[in-house]
């Protein structure tokens, strides 16, 4: 058995994103965003996130909506920072909520509020020399865009999200070194409402709606790349995939065609476009095959080729198995992905497989096909917590997991894989994006904080959180 051996420097921390634990959702000036209108509860939230004609409006006689509390992260920043600094964080990955910055998102000035807050964040971790990780978009388009424009689908907020990039750029150039575009940009034909900002009018209108909208977010995340090295000289910005990788069923060639063919469009076609610059040959016959016409304009191909990414970030909860033909009975659960159910793995309380060795054909898939750096930004185990009588959470099945995939990384550095860091999805408990759940929990510090909004919202430290501050004391060597 390999000693695992990551590279000095390498960035420890944790994952959030600001619709899931800020809160304050009325606060400091912010408008409102699609978490805000996200029901909470499984059936609420999946049925939404996967169905047509979602209206966008908050119903609080029918639904809670745990999004507007969060963990009220907006008002314990600095406990929560003094947290992660106690575990050794390195790197804090965090998301800055669009609304807040622009309340509508198309007005022409800021909110002061909104930028300040974040400025106390970023001098909170500075203080604790953690090196922020901000994604740009992480599911937080501003519900004004959505409903006055129908979200990525129309082209004008390609200049909004301009204006947007070039506020955080100048304000924050020397607070923030890392940065990253559009989280999980490929999970976008799945369930665009998330990532695109709009709920397909139909079945039919979906794939044409959604390829429109990635196109426009293509363009925007090469604008922010030039825009971010031109203003922040010296800075990294990545774009963000959900990476699973996709096993055919067995050996049959159907399958083993089907399966890859499945890996190109969910896996690669957003990578070829933006480490690469150019959209994949692969496309055109899927475009083709599904009748989807994308609508350019003049300089939008020569402006992606020129606004490539300096890294690759992902997330990794799952692998993928599939097969050409199956019935409804063989589906198995996913995040934004389909598949059936694979025979050789077990799954997490919420269904999904976990996969450790699937990471480092992960991390080698993506390191093979590009060379450029890559970075595990998202990376965890959704589970129900039991609070002991003494307080103490004893989540030796959380440790596991974590143990297991981290030794995959170090296997896939070992097989020559340039990886930049690791950031544990959720390192504090928060409201899950899927199923808008707080039982739902990934995180090393515990939130007393129910699904019926209920709890004092204390924090205190599960069993994992001593096992990976000494992770990162010993640099991944004892796990």
């Amino acid at each position: 058995m390999m000693t695992v051996k990551f590279p000095e420097g390498f960035l420890w921390g944790g994952a959030t994103a600001a619709n899931q634990l800020e809160g304050a959702y009325q606060e400091g000036g912010k408008g409102l965003n699609l978490a805000d209108v996200l029901p909470g509860g499984k059936e609420n939230r999946l049925k939404l996130l996967s169905s047509t004609g979602f209206d966008f409006e908050i119903d609080k006689s029918k639904y809670t909506y745990p999004n507007h509390e969060g963990i009220d992260f907006y008002h314990r920043y600095k406990e929560d920072i003094a947290l992660f600094a106690e575990m050794g964080f390195k790197t804090f990955r965090l998301s800055i909520a669009w609304s807040r910055i622009f309340p509508n998102g198309d007005e022409l000035e800021p909110n002061e509020e909104g930028l300040a807050f974040y400025d106390r964040v970023f001098d909170e971790l500075a203080k604790y020399n953690i090196e922020p990780l901000v994604t740009i978009a992480h599911y937080e388009t501003p519900l004004h865009l959505i409903k006055e424009y129908g979200g990525w689908r129309n082209r004008k907020l390609v200049e909004f999200f301009e204006r947007y990039v070039t506020v955080l750029f100048n304000r924050y150039k020397d607070k923030v070194k890392y940065w990253l575009t559009f989280n999980e940009i490929n999970g976008a034909t799945h369930m665009p409402l998330l990532g695109l900002g709009f709920s397909p009018e139909s079945e039919e209108t979906r794939l044409q709606d959604s390829f429109q909208g990635l196109h426009h977010q293509f363009v925007a995340s090469a604008k922010a790349v030039q825009l971010g090295h031109e203003i922040i000289p010296g800075s990294q910005i990545g774009c963000m995939l959900i990476y699973a990788p996709v096993y055919s069923f067995d050996s049959n060639p159907e399958n083993v065609m089907y399966a890859q063919q499945e890996a190109r469009i969910f896996n690669n076609f957003c990578g070829d476009v933006q480490v690469r610059g150019e959209y994949p040959s692969f496309i055109d016959r899927y475009f083709r095959e599904n009748d989807v016409n994308i609508k350019m304009e003049d300089g939008d191909l020569a402006l992606i080729k020129e606004g490539t990414v300096d890294f690759i970030s992902f997330s990794y909860y799952m692998s993928r198995t599939d097969k050409k033909n199956k019935t409804p009975e063989e589906i198995g659960q996913g995040n934004l992905i389909g598949g059936v159910k694979n025979p050789f793995l077990k799954a997490s309380d919420w269904g999904w497989e976990i996969d450790p060795i699937g990471l480092r054909i992960a991390l080698n898939e993506l390191y093979d096909r590009y060379q450029v750096p890559l970075f595990v930004v998202e990376n965890g185990l959704g589970a129900y917590d039991k609070v002991e009588e003494d307080g103490s959470i004893n989540d030796d099945y959380r440790i596991d997991f974590l143990r297991e995939h981290i030794k995959a990384m170090g296997e896939a550095v070992d097989d020559g894989v340039e990886l930049m860091g690791y950031t544990s999805w959720g390192c504090i408990d928060l409201v899950s994006a899927s199923s808008g759940e707080m039982s739902k929990r990934y995180g090393f510090i515990y939130v007393d904080k129910l699904d019926d909004g209920s709890g004092s919202f204390e924090r205190s430290r599960k069993k994992s959180f001593y096992w990976y501050k000494n992770v990162i004391a010993t640099n991944g060597e004892e796990l």
